[in-house]
């Protein structure tokens, strides 16, 4: 099963961007999906050319032309890697309305970005940027941290049991179809700080923990049961704790290479990748990160 449409991946050239467009360049081989490569240049830095040089200059042309140009060599680098066709589009004007275009333009099922970049890329995975370009998306979106040399082994994927959840896995088990998924849940006893304060006793609150933690994982196995998953494809993960943290921990633990997010959380009024939860994970995680933008109705 094959998620939707293309890749599309943007570069700025820089070494972070070019371990994602490799990372796409594998993912196109591995899944069957078309594979674009685009490149932005900023209406702005045009715009300043124009300021100090005048309309029309011959430098304006030459800066596209030698950008085109590093941009095809890039393009073939990749063909000749994995054995792709690649597609080249090199774009002017503001950075998240050409992605965002360019995304629709050729039916996009993933955005691949790589974490940091150099240019236009520096601030689009940890800063505003970022945070305006996944609100707006529709589309999954693949932030791509490490140096690929081979497909994901072991893919960590965070539940929460909202409508996110199912198609979370539905998108993994397609971007990454060999990996082995660990599906991990973070559970906290309700209310334990009051109960505390309240004078409740530790084995009360240690039965309350017990059936918290019984309750997790029995979503979790349901969960798995409706995405289809065999026993053989996947390892349960029920832990207490803040999530953040436990995904962060849980993914060095167990060597993952892939985490799995949704982008709301248990409501759609709360988008946890607009909050602590996935911007915790893609600051502090060290693996690639799998953004899910669609939920079960």
């Amino acid at each position: 099963m094959n998620p939707p449409g293309s890749i599309l991946v943007a570069t700025d050239f820089s070494a972070p961007s070019r371990h994602a467009a490799d990372r796409a360049a594998r993912l196109s081989r591995e899944t069957g999906m078309p594979l674009t490569l685009m490149h932005a240049l900023s209406s702005r830095v045009l715009d300043e050319l124009r300021h100090w040089l005048g309309a029309g200059h011959h430098a304006e042309q030459q800066l596209i032309a030698e950008t085109g140009q590093q941009l095809r060599q890039l393009a073939d680098e990749l063909a000749a890697a994995q054995q792709v066709a690649v597609q080249c589009c090199l774009v002017t004007g503001p950075v998240l309305d050409v992605i965002s275009q360019q995304a629709k333009d050729v039916n996009a099922g993933l955005l691949v970005l790589g974490a940091r970049g150099a240019g236009f890329l520096r601030r689009l995975v940890l800063g505003s940027t970022s945070e305006r370009l996944l609100r707006r998306s529709t589309r999954p979106m693949l932030v791509v941290k490490q140096m690929p040399c081979e497909p994901y082994r072991r893919a960590l994927v965070a539940l929460d049991f909202s409508p996110w959840s199912a198609q979370a896995i539905a998108l993994v088990r397609c971007v990454a179809p060999q990996a082995r998924l660990l599906l991990l849940t973070a559970f906290e006893v309700p209310f334990e700080g009051r109960l505390q304060l309240a004078g409740v006793d530790t084995p009360t609150i240690e039965h309350y923990r017990q059936q918290a933690r019984g309750k997790a994982r029995q979503q979790l196995e349901k969960l798995a049961q409706q995405a289809g998953l065999q026993p053989g494809q996947w390892d349960a993960c029920v832990i207490e704790g803040e999530a953040w943290q436990r995904i962060v921990e849980q993914e060095q633990v167990h060597d993952c290479d892939l985490v799995v997010v949704g982008k709301h959380g248990q409501s759609a009024a709360e988008e946890l990748l607009l909050g602590s939860v996935t911007q915790s994970v893609l600051a502090e995680g060290s693996c690639d990160v799998l953004v899910s933008m669609a939920h079960a109705d």
